[in-house]
């Protein structure tokens, strides 16, 4: 715990030098004593010219509240906080299902990571759990009292339309389907989301807790082998958000103002199935922005969930950028109310009380040694 605490601090030494630095190199701090004389922008730019200037510099203090809870999440948190330890017992934990949603494309991958996921769970002393498995495709997974398969009817429609992942996560709330009761909990993955100790103690002290009904934590994406160095240290900006923004958030308002992902998603049965993910088209490009809107409305609180799970970045830059694409579609089709809550509702806080769905390749190929 010490370690992490001197970690903590040299991290926070590294940034603000880096942020101060930068404000050198960019003019907004003068260390010199001759003052700096600017141009007057009327008589340099025109009226037209200047009233652009300034709409455009205007529009950078948008993002304030976000730079703003970024920056305290990154300072005011240990940013090394070691070893997640148990405030419970696991045998008394509620039942928890651990659900993975996939097209069904990579069956080895999703059985590799059943069989990882579920004996990191037997590791830290889990009893009460199942990992389901929801596919588009069936992948005849190995029979096991812990793990069922649902495979999703290709006839299945939601009342309001809803596809891709929202229509999978829907059909498992169906009366006909589900067999958790409402005060079970699910733990949302993708396919390629791997458990770690960490993050199962973690999720036992959030459920055991109780006291929120939803959770996030953090992913990471430079673990084991990595395909694609460049799409990695693209995917760093996330890691940051995650231990930044999201757990500010979350630890300081319990609401998604700059809403969370859609993998290493705690949920209350109860709550889930009554915001639930039947929002139509323009909700299932980016079910899980949509989904936390809806679920901020209803006034439902959200915690940070304690340890870290494993990812792997998008093995092509043509994946990345497909992927980029459908996130900036889902939360355009959702913008106004992006908008108010991203910028609006963080100060009201401090103040007061086209769509396609497109499948990266996830399956990494193992090199054999003869």
């Amino acid at each position: 715990m010490l370690r992490g605490r001197v970690k903590h601090c040299l991290h926070c030494i590294l940034y603000l030098s880096f942020i101060f630095f930068f404000l050198v190199f960019a003019g907004a701090i003068n260390l010199n004593e001759e003052e700096i004389v600017f141009p007057d922008p009327w008589e340099t730019y025109g009226i037209y010219g200047t009233i652009i200037l300034y709409i455009l510099r205007l529009l950078t203090l948008l993002t304030i509240p976000q730079v703003l809870c970024n920056f305290a999440g990154l300072v005011f948190f240990n940013t090394f906080p070691g070893k997640v330890k148990l405030k419970g017992s696991p045998l008394l934990a509620p039942f928890i299902c651990i659900r993975v949603v996939t097209r069904g494309d990579f069956p080895k991958l999703v059985k590799t990571n059943v069989s990882r996921n579920m004996n990191t769970c037997i590791d830290v002393g889990m009893e009460n759990f199942m990992i389901e498995v929801v596919t588009d495709k069936a992948l005849n997974l190995p029979k096991h009292r812990r793990v069922r398969e649902v495979v999703v009817p290709s006839e299945y429609k939601t009342k309001s339309g809803a596809l891709f992942k929202s229509r999978a996560l829907q059909y498992c709330l169906e009366d006909s389907v589900n067999i958790l009761t409402d005060t079970d909990w699910i733990v949302h993955l993708d396919e390629e989301t791997l458990l770690t100790e960490n993050s199962v103690r973690g999720i036992l002290n959030f459920v055991q807790d109780g006291q929120h009904q939803f959770g996030q934590g953090l992913i990471t994406y430079a673990n084991e082998q990595i395909v694609n160095w460049l799409t990695t240290l693209a995917d760093s900006f996330r890691v940051s958000d995650d231990m930044g923004k999201l757990r500010f958030q979350f630890y300081w308002f319990h609401k998604p103002l700059f809403s969370w992902k859609g993998s290493y998603v705690v949920t209350q049965v109860a709550a889930e199935k009554k915001v639930s993910f039947d929002n139509g088209l323009d909700g299932s490009v980016a079910e899980d922005c949509y989904f936390a809107m809806k679920a901020y409305m209803e006034g439902y609180s959200f915690n940070f969930v304690e340890g870290e799970m494993w990812e792997k970045s998008p093995f092509t830059l043509w994946d990345f950028m497909q992927q980029r694409k459908r996130w900036i579609q889902g939360a355009l089709a959702t913008i106004p109310l992006n908008v108010v809550i991203e910028n609006i509702a963080v100060i009201w806080g401090v103040l007061g009380k086209k769509h396609k769905f497109y499948v990266v390749n996830k399956e990494v190929k193992v090199p054999v040694t003869v």
